[in-house]
């Protein structure tokens, strides 16, 4: 729970004031009645009361009090709500390293298997776009509701090349950029990025993370494959098996600086899974709602209760 004006939670210190000086006046009362009156005669003039009843109207006004004041400070709630207009583009790394079989039938064909699946689940509204990269980004289809269009794409994916992470992010973020505004406002947009290693060409990617958490679009990493990853290479005298074991830590980084999440897919089911959820997180958003009248209520509640038990039992309101 967050407030709308915190500051207004500062009057909470009046609190223990006000229950010091209800104290002070209840041993004020009681000296009084010790100071005027004989001893043999305080039972008939000051008979004793159930001590939890004489406190409890105080304590309905004081327990208000504090109510009333969180609810001054406007107390919100963060609730998630259905994006109906929202912008995904998928960029998916088809660098030499995305054919390792380690995750099966391999990293760049479990890939377009969960990203169809994301399709499928992510709102019929939102657009979502598509590129590949490996050492220089390519645009496959341009922010679209049209998924199948999306969908069609992925079989024209081959693997092959280096890995330019920063420059696939900042064509991705133009791409995002070409989208009309509406009503005056940019459309909520993401960047998923699937990939199995670090940037080894272009643009630094973690300065082009910053950017884009400057822009509010916020980069959700897919980190696929396993330590264990080959891939086979020819050389002059034939072909040569050549390890490219999964590495997080950048792809973590860029998630972090962004304002995204990190995800990691050892296996083709985890993949998918992942995939999944990042459809129900990108279709929806968090925005606040103020909670203030639910305060309010129970604060008066609580006033007019502490009310009525000081007037039923002792015919006054303090």
């Amino acid at each position: 729970m967050s407030f709308a004006a915190p500051l207004v939670l500062i009057a909470v210190i009046a609190i223990p004031v006000l229950i010091m000086a209800y104290a002070r006046h209840q041993r004020g009362r009681a000296q009084a009645a010790k100071t005027f009156v004989a001893p043999a005669l305080m039972a008939s003039v000051a008979p004793r009361s159930p001590r939890w009843r004489r406190h409890l109207p105080m304590a309905a006004f004081g327990i208000a009090i504090l109510i009333l004041i969180i609810a001054a400070a406007r107390p919100q709630r963060s609730v998630a709500v259905a994006v109906n207009n929202g912008v995904v583009v998928l960029a998916n790394d088809v660098s030499s390293s995305m054919a390792a079989t380690d995750v099966r039938p391999s990293r760049l064909v479990a890939a377009e298997g969960a990203a169809k699946q994301f399709l499928k689940r992510v709102p019929s509204t939102a657009r979502v776009g598509l590129l590949v990269f490996n050492e220089k980004p390519l645009v496959l289809q341009s922010p679209t509701t049209n998924h199948s269009l999306v969908a069609d794409a992925f079989t024209q994916l081959r693997p092959g090349g280096h890995t330019a992470v920063g420059d696939a992010m900042t064509a991705a973020m133009q791409m995002i950029a070409r989208v009309p505004s509406q009503g005056g406002k940019r459309p909520p947009a993401a960047i998923v990025l699937i990939s199995d290693g670090n940037s080894t060409n272009g643009s630094d990617p973690l300065a082009v993370a910053r950017q884009a958490r400057s822009r509010h679009i916020p980069v959700y990493t897919v980190i696929v494959g396993t330590p264990h990853g080959t891939i086979t290479v020819p050389t002059r005298s034939g072909k040569m098996t050549t390890p490219v074991p999964a590495e997080a830590q950048q792809l973590e980084q860029i998630a972090q600086l962004s304002g995204g999440q990190a995800f990691t897919a050892a296996g083709a089911d985890r993949l998918t899974a992942v995939y999944k959820n990042l459809a129900a997180q990108l279709g929806h958003k968090h925005v606040k709602r103020e909670i203030t009248s639910g305060f309010a209520g129970v604060g008066m509640v609580l006033l007019l209760l502490g009310s009525v038990l000081s007037l039923r039992w002792f015919g006054r309101l303090v």
